[in-house]
């Protein structure tokens, strides 16, 4: 499974009443494929609001994106839990659905040993025909899927992949040992030009949502040898990877990108609680930055 080079985590589009609004999210849909040029989209990952999602929503979801992509590019589930059991019931139920792949966050809070990791990616994997991507984010989860555990998964028949929000030397030492089938994806915006000269195949993105016609030429010069280019563009991109993440002071995925596409004409409603919009000044750096 070839998930391409750019793959949007997509924002869950909510109503006034904070449900999903399924209009706007087929419009999100289109809009990510054909202005956009995502060549898959990750629904129901932590940018989707996974935490505050229900089972139920889930599922919907994945039914609703497959159905509405028609083919158009690759659905990814985000099934991952801190439950093994659970994720494994999520997965069944995304592969039923018809998605074409998983990706699993690393357990979370509990912070599982790297054994125990391990144990849980392949237990996952030994219950589903569908290829799956690992996410690595130490940062969100307070654990980190080492170099060897990582490479250990990717013997794995149907562990293709994985997206690491880790440092380059990480990135490195896992496109070194990995089979040259598993494809190693950069979960940071701003590392995208990086990951890719180190080896990377892509990038998994939130900032696509703004700015994804411009990453697909960024990695496109990158692959066709136009370095230059490339690096003058990801060198304008750079103050949108991030001022998306930290506008001027940080704030929690999917704030920032969700009010950023209500200002490009696309509003897609505010986040659950816990989190909450952006505030006046971190509204007015946004225009600044997008404008």
């Amino acid at each position: 499974m070839d998930f391409g080079r750019l793959i949007t985590a997509m924002v869950t589009p909510f109503d006034s009443e904070g449900q999903i609004d399924w209009e706007t999210t087929g419009r999100l849909i289109d809009y990510l494929i054909d202005e956009q040029k995502s060549d898959s989209l990750v629904v129901s990952g932590t940018t989707g609001e996974s935490p505050t999602l229900s089972d139920e929503e889930k599922v919907e979801l994945f039914r609703f994106s497959v159905k509405h992509a028609a083919g158009r590019c690759k659905i990814i589930a985000g099934t991952g839990s801190n439950n093994t059991a659970h994720t494994i019931h999520l997965t069944k139920e995304a592969e039923l659905a018809g998605v074409d792949g998983i990706l699993l966050v690393a357990p979370y809070y509990n912070r599982p040993s790297q054994e125990g990791l391990y144990q849980h990616f392949k237990a996952v994997a030994e219950s589903t025909s569908l290829p799956i991507m690992l996410y690595n984010v130490e940062g969100r989860t307070g654990v980190n899927i080492s170099v060897d555990t990582t490479l250990r998964l990717a013997q794995i028949p149907n562990i293709v992949a994985t997206k690491d929000c880790a440092n380059m030397d990480q990135l490195t030492l896992i496109v070194k040992g990995a089979p040259d089938s598993f494809k190693v994806y950069s979960g940071e915006d701003s590392h995208t030009l990086l990951a890719l000269a180190v080896g990377a195949h892509g990038i998994v993105s939130v900032a696509s949502h703004i700015i994804g016609k411009e990453m697909k030429e960024l990695v496109e010069h990158y692959i066709a040898g136009r370095t230059a280019e490339a690096a003058k563009l990801n060198a304008k991109l750079h103050p949108i990877f991030k001022g998306l993440f930290a506008c001027p002071h940080p704030v929690p995925n999917p704030v920032a990108v969700k009010y950023a596409l209500g200002l490009k004409g696309l509003p897609v409603g505010g986040v659950r609680l816990p989190l909450i919009t952006v505030s006046e000044p971190e509204a007015a750096f946004l225009h600044k930055i997008l404008f």
